[in-house]
């Protein structure tokens, strides 16, 4: 059975879909990913959709959710980034909270660092969920 990852911060705008992308990208369909956000914005961050056309990953399409407690109930691994005390919590669920930089409102040389420890913490879940090559 695969495992469901969800990748959850304020916005679902930049940190969360940047997350997910590479998930996608890097496990395939290995994996089932959401992403999802406590108060979602109206389109995702065009630094963070840039930064992740660099790595050949597209978010242009992608458009954030709201967060709800079915995808936190259906999901193996939540992972937060910045959320607080909007995130459900249910027992049995693993939980990561990754602590990153903000990319909202920055431009696309601030946004690269946040995207390349963002791609090196996918590398290490996927490692821990025993997804790999």
């Amino acid at each position: 059975m695969k495992p469901t990852v969800l990748f959850v911060c304020v916005h679902n705008a930049g940190r969360s879909q940047m997350a997910a992308g590479y998930l996608r990208h890097l496990a395939g369909d290995r994996v089932e990913v959401l992403s999802a956000g406590s108060q979602p914005a109206d389109t995702v961050n065009p630094a963070a959709v840039a930064a992740m056309a660099e790595e050949g990953i597209d978010l242009a399409t992608a458009r954030p959710r709201v967060l709800t407690d079915d995808a936190v109930r259906v999901a193996d691994v939540v992972v937060t980034m910045g959320c607080g005390d909007a995130c459900p919590f249910f027992p049995g669920t693993r939980y990561e909270d990754w602590v990153l930089e903000d990319p909202a409102g920055q431009g696309l040389e601030a946004v690269r660092p946040i995207r390349d420890e963002i791609r090196g913490r996918v590398e290490a879940l996927l490692v821990s969920l025993g997804v790999t090559g």
